[in-house]
């Protein structure tokens, strides 16, 4: 193919933004330079000033394959994530069935090779009694095992304190842990259901509060401690949690701390209007909560932003607030988010890049991605700051049919996405190369 060349670019990395051009060989970037000479073969596009970003690595989705494609599946949701300027993901087990054995998971590879248009990569789920699979996985090939500590559904709950300990101290990959108490949001419940019947979604942050939070991302960082274990914290909540990690870079850290999008722009204030449609566990909380949460950003105790995009039909959501399951549809929109941010000043641009891009490929130690340098896999998102994206739900592209950002018009557009150098996204249009699509390989 014709090489692309992308000029007047504003490019973001490694914490500063440069006037560019830059140029794609095949899957790689090969040049970054003040000017680069154009050959009659080239492909030019010009960026006319918008940035350039490293695309979004987002740790933490739900594509919902196999078993539950109804909601969503690998080919649907990662044709929003692309438009969404993400062009890498990894995908939790919580699909049916769970994904608890190494045979299911490489399946779940499958599946990507033939349909993704991102690159990918898959969590093992642990259960109590796994643990011969944990140590089956491949550090270089596997991106790590998810713990649902105190509160989940189905197989994938671990409360044991033998086997949370067993999993702490042998699993050869990163532990990526979600936190809530299962007996403190059974205790919130039982005083609850003494004065408030019904609940309702505003009961919420109320029945997952701070403490069932705390209670068990302490126990989870006490392990990991305990063990030297390697250990990621998936969407941090509440300001009480944030005494449990340390600010500054994100270099040598073996405790790290996750916000997502969505914690990060709602807040309990947003239940009246959208109600189940953002029920999700964590649970939202509250405007200090959120504050917090921007603060711990800029200090460093919060490393990496995703979204825990977890797609539900509008169906599944028009339901009593305790029949109604916890998630909301995030991939296309969760980097518009982030620019939103930037222009009310609580994040910078080149933050952005860093907790989206740099720090999840530091973490996860993902081979030649996650930073705009020769020699890297061009990953790449055009995003230009002075054009709006006006949401709705006919214009989302999750298989769901339906956003929560739904009438707000963003700040910012996507322009274009490139995965290994391939065009994928090209002004409102998915073009559709399942072959550009790799699975993530790490360096440890």
């Amino acid at each position: 193919m014709s090489d692309t060349v992308i000029k007047n670019a504003r490019i973001v990395n490694q914490g500063s933004i440069i006037d560019a051009d830059l140029r794609i060989v095949k899957q790689r970037i090969e040049t970054i330079a003040p000017e680069i000479v154009i050959k009659p073969t080239d492909h030019i596009v010009d960026a006319q000033g918008a940035y350039l970003l490293p695309g979004m690595i987002d740790d933490q989705v739900h594509f919902r394959e196999p078993g539950l494609t109804h909601k969503g599946s690998i080919a649907t949701e990662s044709r929003a994530a692309v438009a969404g300027g993400i062009t890498s993901y990894m995908e939790m087990p919580n699909v049916n069935p769970a994904t608890t054995t190494i045979e299911a998971l490489e399946r779940k590879f499958s599946i990507a090779k033939q349909s993704s248009l991102a690159n990918y990569s898959f969590y093992l789920g642990a259960t109590a009694d796994n643990l011969d699979q944990i140590k089956l996985l491949d550090a270089h090939k596997h991106c790590g095992v998810k713990v649902f500590m105190g509160a989940s559904t189905g197989d994938l709950l671990v409360e044991d304190p033998q086997a949370l300990d067993a999993i702490f101290r042998d699993s050869p990959v990163l532990i990526a842990t979600h936190c809530e108490s299962g007996p403190v949001i059974a205790r919130n419940t039982e005083r609850m259901r003494q004065k408030t019947i019904p609940f309702t979604i505003e009961d919420h942050p109320v029945l997952r509060d701070d403490e069932a939070c705390f209670a068990s991302s302490s126990y989870a960082v006490a392990l990991a401690k305990k063990h030297n274990s390697q250990l990621h914290v998936l969407h941090i909540t509440t300001a009480k949690e944030l005494a449990l990690f340390e600010a500054g870079p994100i270099q040598h850290k073996h405790i790290t701390a996750e916000a997502c999008v969505h914690h990060l722009w709602f807040t309990n204030q947003d239940y009246a209007t959208l109600g189940n449609k953002i029920k999700c566990n964590p649970s939202i909380k509250y405007p200090d909560d959120r504050a917090a949460l921007l603060s711990a950003l800029n200090s460093g105790k919060i490393d990496i932003i995703a979204t825990d995009h977890a797609p539900h039909t509008l169906a599944e959501k028009q339901v009593p607030y305790e029949q109604a399951p916890a998630g909301l549809p995030l991939v296309q929109h969760a980097l518009l988010s982030l620019f939103d941010h930037v222009k009310q000043g609580s994040m910078t641009v080149a933050q952005i890049a860093e907790k989206t891009a740099h720090n999840p490929a530091i973490r996860y130690a993902i081979k030649d991605r996650g930073f705009i340098r020769e020699g890297y896999y061009a990953d790449l998102v055009l995003v230009d700051s002075k054009k709006q994206t006006l949401v709705s739900d006919e214009n989302s592209l999750y298989h769901c049919a339906w956003s929560p950002f739904s009438g707000h018009p963003f700040s910012a557009q996507i322009k274009n996405t490139w995965v290994n150098g391939h065009l994928v996204y090209d002004k409102e249009t998915i073009i559709d190369k399942q072959s550009a699509a790799m699975r993530l390989l790490f360096e440890r």
